[in-house]
């Protein structure tokens, strides 16, 4: 079959989706920005920080947050990416604050895993038992904002 038959056998929105030009929606701008900010001043704070002062009980909650910021910055870009590969063409992309949540919950992820990390209580099941708990809380989240949307 040619592309023009494929065109003729599927659904007009389908086919006009294949006919425009690939757009970013504004909110997705907005969002990369951010991360690249957010990215940026949290590895130069933790650079900063960790060269700069003595390890004492402020600086350990500074270094939490700034690598809290350094991850959820540099994973937003990648978790966009895999939001836009894997939602289908009939649907609409998530919106610009689900990508962000989902960047918060890996960057969330990270920064638990350094703090058990400080008593030497991380091992293998419990990061995976971390992660599940992150991973469905934002299913049932997602599940529930998609079942609004469409208005079931």
């Amino acid at each position: 079959m040619t592309e023009t038959e494929l065109r003729e056998e599927r659904p007009s929105r389908i086919a006009a989706h294949l006919d425009a030009p690939p757009k970013m929606p504004p909110d997705h701008i907005g969002v990369l920005v951010a991360g690249v900010v957010m990215m940026l001043g949290g590895w130069y704070g933790l650079y900063t920080l960790i060269t700069t002062t003595l390890p004492r009980v402020g600086q350990r909650w500074m270094f939490f947050v700034l690598l809290q910021l350094a991850v959820t910055g540099t994973v937003l870009p990648f978790v966009r990416y895999l939001n836009v590969r894997f939602t289908p063409v009939t649907d609409d992309l998530p919106p610009g604050g689900v990508i962000v949540r989902q960047s918060i919950w890996i960057g969330l992820f990270v920064v638990t895993c350094a703090w058990l990390q400080i008593p030497r209580v991380l091992n293998l099941p419990i990061a995976f038992f971390v992660a599940l708990v992150f991973i469905i809380l934002e299913v049932f989240l997602r599940s529930r904002e998609i079942r609004h949307e469409r208005g079931d």
